[in-house]
């Protein structure tokens, strides 16, 4: 009786959680209602720029041995002209369009033919059929997690092809990156234009989508917050997931297998790039229940910028360190090797140590021990649209008691050890981090705003007990 009375409070406690995140979502989150003149001139600068960019960077490195100034050099003095180029630049083949579709449509059989069966076995992994958080509507949408389980049945029938069939060269998607590269920027657009089309016309849930009237921004905010096909087909989570991460880690065994037939040998710093981009890679997907709590899927509408960005921006930039190691190949010192990898792996350890404390902290109302000890929280409340007041806990313990995003931290720290890997002769390698801290600043930013907003005085209490952000001491 006293279990069955535990359990019936548990679930209580759980739809009263459930409610409150439903109210407090009303008005927090998401993309706006209005667009002010900045907003607009941001959203025509990425959708103009941001597929130029991407194509600079792959070009530079196909025709200008990665240098990001010769191109530019080159066009300032006359000695070529954009055609020239353009000319030199593969376009889009047959075969590089079959790979791509062979591929796309071998991760959706993945995603919705095969239910996972690795939470069956694998101890502390969480898959199968899980509840992601309620929308704006009201709405809970369940969600087939199988991931990690894609990944490996991905990567054994990669390696069984490499060492036994032989039916591909695993350097495929190196020989073909340039036309592979407007396969997905033609998926990428179609993706995202479905998306919108959808949200005005038949959307999945009409209450969960937000229109300005303008349709540059709809088109990169999106409209619609979870466009479906059917009950299990979730836009979101199959191209944040499935066709970039899921390959991330082939991209770089191919750009690896390139490096062993021009140079007869596979670098070490090609080596860490690999095992310290993988584990990121399979955290990813063994937390992919966790990532349904994440401002992805809990905030973001599907637009092009999750929808192109998955698509292009992600495998293409993302990789950059494992292409310019194919161009340019570093044999690290052991001694430079083993610092990089002890910054990569103690970036690992503090995002997901970071992470997990506050899920611990989340999932036991703050009855748990973090370093050994009670934690330590800032009680504070806030009142929804309906005027109803609510509590919550702001934890001040462990990492959180050190920043405000020391998860962000870790994950910093990892990116800087891939570009640490390629050495210091190009600025190229060297993208990632400088992207990775404008993203993560701009959403340490944005997550604040939303804080301070909902929480008022109580987020200032918060902010006196733990004032940095990313950094101690300094930011």
């Amino acid at each position: 009786m006293a279990a069955h009375h535990d359990k019936k409070l548990a679930e209580e406690r759980k739809h009263q959680n459930m409610k409150n995140d439903t109210k407090a979502s009303q008005g927090q989150w998401g993309r706006a209602w209005e667009v002010d003149w900045f907003s607009l001139a941001s959203i025509l600068f990425l959708l103009m720029f941001a597929p130029l960019i991407v194509y600079y960077f792959i070009m530079s490195c196909a025709q200008y041995q990665c240098s990001l100034t010769a191109p530019l050099l080159d066009l300032l003095t006359g000695n070529q002209h954009l055609s020239d180029i353009w000319n030199r630049t593969p376009t889009l083949t047959s075969r590089a369009a079959g790979i791509y579709f062979l591929w796309v449509t071998f991760q959706v059989i993945l995603y919705m033919s095969i239910p996972d069966f690795c939470h069956k076995f694998l101890p502390g992994y969480v898959g199968g059929v899980q509840e992601g958080a309620i929308t704006p509507a009201g709405v809970v949408n369940k969600y087939e997690i199988n991931g990690l389980q894609a990944w490996i049945i991905t990567h054994v029938l990669w390696f069984a092809n490499a060492f036994c069939f032989h039916f591909f060269s695993p350097t495929i998607i190196f020989d073909n990156w340039i036309p592979l590269l407007w396969c997905a920027n033609i998926l990428g657009n179609a993706v995202s234009m479905s998306a919108m089309t959808r949200g005005y016309i038949f959307p999945t849930n009409a209450k969960d989508c937000k229109f300005t009237g303008n349709f540059f921004y709809d088109y990169m905010m999106g409209i619609e917050f979870n466009p479906r096909i059917g009950k299990w087909f979730d836009f979101k989570l199959f191209f944040n997931g499935r066709p970039g991460i899921v390959a991330w880690t082939l991209i770089n065994l191919s750009f690896a297998a390139k490096q062993q037939e021009l140079y007869g040998e596979v670098t070490n710093s090609m080596i860490l790039v690999n095992v310290l981009q993988g584990i990121y890679v399979l955290d990813f997907f063994w937390n992919e229940a966790w990532y349904l709590k994440t401002i992805d899927i809990c905030h973001d509408h599907f637009g092009w910028y999750l929808g192109w960005g998955d698509c292009v921006w992600l495998p293409y930039l993302y990789t950059l360190q494992g292409l310019y190691l194919v161009y340019h190949p570093v044999q690290l010192c052991t001694t430079h090797a083993a610092g990089i990898l002890i910054l990569g792996l103690l970036g690992y350890y503090i995002f997901r140590v970071t992470n997990h404390q506050k899920d611990l902290f989340r999932r036991t109302n703050g009855n748990c021990r973090i370093w050994g000890k009670k934690p330590e929280y800032i009680e504070c409340s806030y009142t929804s649209v309906d005027g109803t007041k609510y509590y919550s806990k702001l934890l001040t313990s462990g990492f959180w008691g050190w920043a405000r995003h020391f998860n962000y931290t870790g994950d910093l720290m990892g990116s800087l050890a891939y570009c640490l890997a390629c050495g210091f002769e190009h600025i190229l390698p060297y993208f990632y981090i400088i992207y990775m801290t404008i993203l993560l600043t701009h959403r340490c930013l944005r997550d604040e705003h939303r804080c301070c907003s909902k929480y008022g005085k109580d987020w200032e209490r918060y902010t006196a007990a733990v004032p940095y952000r990313l950094l101690p001491g300094v930011f």
